[in-house]
C-alpha cells in the first residue's frame, strides 16, 4: 500500500475550465475520499482557479492543491506569492504552485510583447515568488518584473514553487530555481531520455541536499481511460488530445519522442497516443502497470487526466474510471 507522498500514488486532475467550483467538487472529493496525492486545476478563463480552490476549501475540501499551470503575465509575482500562501492557509495542506508563460500571443496582448527570453522571464519570476514565500525581502530590477519588498509574517503549509516544462531549454532553467517542473503528455522515454537530464544539468549548481544538487521533482499529466464495452480509445484519444496536436510545440515535442503525429490524419495520430501510452488505457489495473514506467522514467507525481472521459462521458463517467485507477495503483504498489 503506498502512503499519500509515494510516488505510486497517483493525484489528480480536473483538465477543464470550470463554469463554476461546484463542477469540480467531485473530483475534490474523490481525492478526500480515497487518500489520492493531490488536486490539480489548470489554468481557467471562466472561473479563476484559485477562486475555484478556495471555494472547494470552504466547501470542506481541504486536500493538497496543485496548479498546472497558472500563467505569468496574468499577475506579479507579489501577488502570486500572496495567492499560493492563502491557499495552503485555507485548506492547512501543502500546495503545488505551478506557473507557464503561456503562447507569445497572450504575453503580447497582456504586456505589449513577446518575452524577448523566456526562459529569463521564469527564472526570475519563480526566484521572486519562491524568497517572497520563505519570508525574503526581494529586490530585484529586471526586464519582466520589478519588486522591492516581502510579504507579512504568516504560518501556513508548505508551498512548492513549479514550472511548466516541455522542452529541455526550459527543463534546464527549471532545474535551477523551482521545486517542482510540470510537464504535459511527455512520453516516459522522452522525459527519462530528454527532460531528466536537462533538469539534472540545471540543478548542477544547485544545492538542497547533504548528498549534492536537488533536481525538482517531476509531476507529469498522463491521459488515463479505462477500457469498458462501447468504448472506442481512438475517439477518447482525440477527444483528450486533439486540440494539443495543433499546437507545433507539443507536435515537436512528440516527434522528438518518436510519436509521430499528424494534425491531418486523426486516426493514425491516436493510434500513436495509444501506442506510446500517451494516452493510458486498459483495465485499471494495466493502467496502473503501463503508469509504474512513468515513475520508473523519473517521474515522481503521476497527475491522472480523465479529458477523453469527461468530454465524452460527463463527470460520474470520469470519476467512477479515476477512482478505480487510483485503488489500482495502490493496491499494486511495491511493498
Amino acid at each position: 500500500m503506498s502512503t499519500p507522498n509515494s510516488p505510486t500514488n497517483p493525484a489528480v486532475l480536473y483538465p477543464l475550465q470550470p463554469d463554476h467550483p461546484e463542477l469540480v467538487a467531485p473530483f475534490a472529493a474523490l481525492v478526500q475520499r480515497t487518500g489520492a496525492r493531490r488536486l490539480w486545476l489548470c489554468q481557467s478563463f471562466k472561473a479563476e482557479t484559485h477562486q475555484v480552490m478556495a471555494y472547494l476549501a470552504g466547501m470542506g475540501h481541504n486536500v493538497p492543491l496543485g496548479t498546472s499551470v497558472t500563467l505569468l503575465p496574468l499577475r506579479h509575482p507579489y501577488e502570486a506569492a500572496l495567492q499560493a500562501r492563502s491557499l495552503a492557509l485555507l485548506t492547512g495542506e501543502p500546495v503545488v504552485a505551478g506557473y507557464g508563460i503561456g503562447n507569445p500571443g497572450f504575453v503580447a496582448g497582456l504586456t505589449g510583447s513577446p518575452y524577448a527570453s523566456p526562459r529569463t522571464a521564469v527564472h526570475d519570476y519563480l526566484t521572486s515568488v519562491r524568497a517572497l514565500l520563505d519570508g525574503e525581502r526581494v529586490e530585484h530590477e529586471g526586464p519582466y518584473h520589478w519588486l522591492h519588498g516581502g510579504l507579512l509574517p504568516l504560518g501556513h503549509s508548505r508551498v512548492e514553487i513549479g514550472a511548466g516544462v516541455l522542452r529541455p531549454g526550459m527543463a534546464r532553467t527549471a532545474g535551477a530555481v523551482a521545486d517542482v517542473a510540470i510537464t504535459w503528455m511527455t512520453p516516459p522515454r522522452y522525459i527519462e531520455g530528454v527532460l531528466a537530464p536537462a533538469l539534472a544539468e540545471g540543478a548542477a549548481g544547485r544545492q538542497g541536499a547533504a548528498d549534492g544538487p536537488l533536481r525538482p521533482r517531476i509531476a507529469t499529466a498522463v491521459h488515463v481511460a479505462v477500457a469498458r464495452p462501447g468504448r472506442d480509445p481512438r475517439r477518447i484519444a482525440l477527444a483528450a488530445a486533439g486540440e494539443h496536436l495543433k499546437a507545433p510545440h507539443y507536435a515537436a515535442m512528440l516527434s522528438r519522442a518518436g510519436v509521430a503525429v499528424d494534425p491531418h490524419d486523426p486516426a493514425a495520430s491516436a493510434a500513436a497516443l495509444l501506442d506510446h501510452r500517451v494516452v493510458v488505457t486498459g483495465s485499471p489495473r494495466e493502467i496502473a502497470e503501463a503508469l509504474a514506467g512513468y515513475r520508473a522514467a523519473g517521474v515522481d507525481e503521476v497527475m491522472l487526466n480523465p479529458a477523453g472521459v469527461l468530454l465524452t462521458e460527463g463527470v460520474p463517467a470520469a470519476v467512477t474510471d479515476l477512482e478505480e485507477i487510483v485503488a489500482a495503483c495502490r493496491e499494486h504498489a511495491p511493498a
